[in-house]
């Protein structure tokens, strides 16, 4: 693919628009009033009178637009909020607070703000899931996050273990570069239980990205980036307390504690703890219909912020310990654990790591900035599966430094700087021992070109040399044109490469009775060659209005090719084989999306999904097992608020339906075992009503799966886990059935 990476880099060199001179952009930061205090407004509309220069606030309520003195009438605006003009001279830094258009409580009003922000400005295809969309469903960790999102697709892994696993664009999350705070952070041995590692209310935000992301974070990137923004000691409650209680007896308890320890340092402590011990077994199968667990998950947040130097750090230091017991009703692991009589199974882990993030913006100069990032992980898992062992250390240590500025003006700003990883794998593979040590060094430079009133463009390069991987370039282009008002149409294209960790990544095979065969060996991971892909995608979107009320709709369509993958072969029911590509393997992705406003407070989501995922196996080419070709998605939100109170009520239904999937093949099993070509569809429908009674206490009430759909034989051979025929991998839709569950939260400013 010479052809590829020589045009984006003469685009990355040539492509760039003729430098003119222009004055420093106009700055601001917008503000509401919560409480008596101010804080950021996130997703406000700025731009000038009359034309489409504009941007929304960030997450830290700040804005830049263009300035140039043709225009100097500024529009500030948001829903529920009076809408300010105010008259602009120079590019000195404005500071607004937006006033409430109405005489209810602040804390109603927070709730009109946009729980997913679309911008129609950023060249990639980005938007913002912020923290009260997390609050529309159960959301106790990062893995349960995505439940009201149409772009993320959720399910568990294997019929044993309770491992949930997410997709995008069809493919699983490994070719997801999922970090926080712009730190990979799900890699490696915590691919496959890493999300549920990160509880809900720690997080801030979610930013995700459809297609290859930045150069800036790395060369794994294929499908997209997820990022998480972690809660800020300085802005989040002194006093945060969040209970909750399931009807299958789950319990979690979720406690944070912020103090201002001087006028420039603040810290938090953040405790996340779960547990659940109930048996349950719904389908008869004699296995555990979810596994019991405890886990202990601490949290140290330091933050430094000195505006006048334009200085601003954070410091995390991070205990998890979590343990899993799943397998047969009457296993007890005092007595028969590895044993041959009754089928169980234990994952044990314990996670360290400490993160440091340093930021500097020259106060001369503020398109002058430099960031340094760097992190340090120890992941220990001990596990077995019946009479499999599976064991894993990894030792992980990341840096980046990244330094900010413009060419000309700011309407041309780049980004370039130097990454350092180093890994270290020691793998028990039942009687193997798999041992290796990864490192790679790189450099990045992206260009972006901001002219927000019709085009953006960011296009970046990369070089690593990697001990195993060699040298390689990464290019990735990002594009929006902007071609009518309320429009937003956007391209990119994009190369990844990746190390396979096939048994991280795979660990749900264990909890079988499947030979365990590498072929074509000869490449250095395992054996196998790296994994390489394009990314390519195109994206619109329309915001218009609907008798009178807010709409928008999206249409994506990302096409994923590989020079080489990991094949991951399930299609012999005695073996699972892992081999090189030899042929193709491709994943086509469309997604219609439409949004509207209803009416004041009732918002209405839907989505329509189709997936085209192949691969050209040993035995030929197949469609990806277990990956419906068609969903639909929608979720409506409503707020009531009675003339005399003072807090809302917030209703919250979604539901998702899954076309069929198709099974790996099961021909050669006896008949009693094989399956048909294809699952059913599924459907289901989640329900929560929330009852803020006042801005420091609210509780909810809710149901996942409330219409009961149970998928009844997800084990194959249960009767005989120690047979040959013994499988768990199977799954294609809900286990349990359906699970209610109850909470609250009380928040202490």
């Amino acid at each position: 693919m010479n052809h590829k990476i020589k045009f984006i880099i003469l685009i990355c060199i040539f492509a760039l628009p003729l430098f003119t001179q222009a004055q420093e952009p106009l700055k601001g930061l917008i503000l509401e009033v919560i409480d008596g205090e101010e804080m950021p407004m996130i997703g406000a509309n700025v731009y000038w009178l009359n034309t489409s220069i504009g941007t929304t606030t960030d997450e830290d309520g700040k804005f830049s637009v263009p300035y140039s003195g043709e225009h100097n009438q500024l529009v500030i605006s948001f829903i529920g909020f009076e809408t300010k003009t105010i008259t602009v001279r120079s590019n000195d830094f404005i500071r607004q607070i937006l006033k409430s258009t109405s005489d209810l409580d602040e804390v109603m009003l927070s709730a009109e703000k946009q729980t997913t922000t679309k911008s129609y400005l950023k060249a990639a295809n980005t938007f913002t899931v912020t923290n009260d969309e997390l609050l529309k469903a159960a959301c106790c960790n990062l893995s349960e996050s995505f439940e009201t999102n149409p772009s993320i697709d959720v399910n568990f892994a294997d019929a044993v273990t309770g491992t949930r696993q997410i997709k995008m664009l069809g493919l699983t999350s490994p070719y997801i570069l999922i970090a926080t705070e712009n730190i990979p952070a799900i890699r490696g041995a915590s691919q496959a239980q890493g999300l549920s590692f990160i509880p809900g209310t720690w997080v801030e935000s979610i930013q995700i990205t459809k297609g290859a992301g930045s150069v800036v974070n790395g060369f794994e990137s294929i499908t997209g980036q997820i990022n998480a923004e972690l809660v800020k000691p300085s802005k989040d409650y002194n006093f945060f307390l969040n209970l909750f209680a399931a009807s299958s007896e789950r319990l979690e308890l979720n406690a944070h504690y912020n103090t201002k320890v001087s006028e420039k340092w603040s810290t938090g402590i953040y405790l996340h703890g779960n547990t659940h011990q109930k048996k349950h077994d719904v389908n008869d199968d004699g296995f555990l219909d979810m596994p019991l667990y405890n886990q202990i998950n601490v949290m140290n947040r330091w933050q430094y912020t000195n505006l006048e130097k334009g200085i601003v750090s954070f410091i995390n230091l991070r205990y998890l310990n979590d343990s899993k017991q799943s397998g047969q009703l009457d296993f007890d692991p005092d007595t028969d654990r590895l044993g041959n009589a009754i089928w169980g199974s234990e994952i044990d882990t314990e996670r360290m790591e400490g993160s440091f993030k340093l930021g500097y913006v020259n106060p001369e100069i503020p398109y002058q900035s430099i960031g340094f990032q760097m992190a340090y992980s120890h992941h220990k898992q001990n596990s077995y599966f019946g009479q499999r062992i599976y064991d894993i250390k990894h030792n992980s240590f990341y840096s980046n430094l990244i330094y900010n500025s413009i060419i000309s003006d700011s309407r041309h700003k780049i980004k370039t700087g130097v990454s350092f990883t180093y890994d270290y794998f020691d793998e028990l593979v039942e009687t193997t021992d798999f041992v290796r040590t990864d490192n790679s060094v790189g450099g990045f430079f992206e260009y972006a070109f901001d002219n927000l009133d019709k085009f953006t463009m960011t296009a970046g390069i990369r070089a690593d040399i990697h001990n195993r991987l060699g040298f390689f370039i990464t290019p990735r282009l990002h594009m929006r044109y902007t071609p009518w008002e309320k429009s937003a149409l956007r391209a990119s294209i994009g190369r990844g490469k990746r190390s396979a960790n096939i048994f991280a990544e795979n660990q749900n095979l264990f909890a079988s009775s499947r030979e365990i065969n590498i072929l074509n060996t000869g490449g250095q991971i395992y054996g196998l060659d790296p994994e390489i892909a394009w990314n390519y995608g195109v994206s619109f979107l329309q915001g218009f209005n609907l008798f009178g009320r807010k709409a928008d709709i999206t249409l994506d369509y990302y096409r994923t090719t590989f020079e080489n993958q990991v094949v991951v072969d399930w299609e012999n029911p005695y073996e699972i084989n892992f081999y090189n590509l030899d042929g193709q393997s491709f994943a086509n992705s469309f997604q219609f999306e439409l949004n509207y406003n209803i009416a004041e407070r009732f918002d209405l989501r839907t989505a329509y999904k189709y997936y085209d995922i192949q691969t050209d196996y040993n035995e030929g080419r197949r469609i990806k097992p277990l990956v419906p070709k068609h969903r639909i998605f929608a979720n409506l939100g409503y707020e009531l608020i009675g003339k005399n109170e003072a807090a809302p009520w917030k209703f919250d239904a979604t539901y998702n339906w899954l076309s069929e999937q198709r099974y790996p093949d099961t021909s050669l099993s006896p008949e009693a075992y094989q399956l048909g070509e294809f699952s059913p569809t599924v459907g289901t429908l989640n329900l929560q009503v929330t009852k803020v009674f006042s801005p420091k206490f609210e509780i909810y009430l809710g149901g996942e799966n409330v219409t009961n759909v149970r998928q009844d034989n997800p084990i194959i051979s249960p009767e005989d886990p120690f047979g040959p025929n013994f499988d768990s991998n199977f799954v294609y839709g809900p286990i349990f059935g359906s699970m209610y569950y109850a909470g609250l939260r009380y928040k202490l400013k």
